[in-house]
């Protein structure tokens, strides 16, 4: 595709997550103890990510024999939430944690198909890519730092 349907695309997807994590944030912020909830899940997330690029720019590994245990991860957590919306099925803090690694996983694969697999025209693919599972792992982070702070 062209690249600005490329660009458009990434901002649209920008645009989807601002929309989701907005109110999300805002609720959490009105809560006792919120921003302080916010704020380390901001930092875990943001070692979780460094620490995991880091591994990946400094080995210079290849992480891609990733792929079909993290799909296989996925397809179980997807079911696993399936589950948990048309039963009584309680996912809890173990799926929150199992979903942290899975996106760890997935920066992992991700950041280093970013080094060795992506070419340098599809910059705006590979930022999606790396965008999306930060996101996530964001998201998840910031479900177990409140189930934490709960207690």
């Amino acid at each position: 595709a062209a690249a600005g349907t490329q660009y458009l695309g990434l901002g649209l997807y920008v645009v989807a997550e601002a929309v989701i994590f907005t109110p999300l944030l805002y609720i959490l912020h009105l809560r006792p103890g919120g921003d302080d909830v916010i704020l380390q899940a901001g930092v875990l997330t943001f070692v979780i990510f460094g620490g995991l690029t880091l591994v990946v720019l400094l080995t210079r590994a290849d992480f891609s024999f990733l792929r079909n245990v993290l799909w296989l991860g996925m397809l179980g957590a997807i079911g696993l939430m399936l589950v948990a919306a048309f039963t009584t099925f309680s996912l809890g803090t173990w799926f929150v944690g199992g979903m942290v690694l899975l996106m760890a996983g997935f920066i992992l694969y991700e950041t280093s198909n970013v080094l060795h697999h992506y070419h340098t025209d599809q910059h705006v693919a590979a930022a999606l890519a790396v965008t999306s599972s930060l996101a996530t792992l964001f998201w998840y982070v910031l479900q177990l730092v409140s189930a934490f702070g709960d207690d």
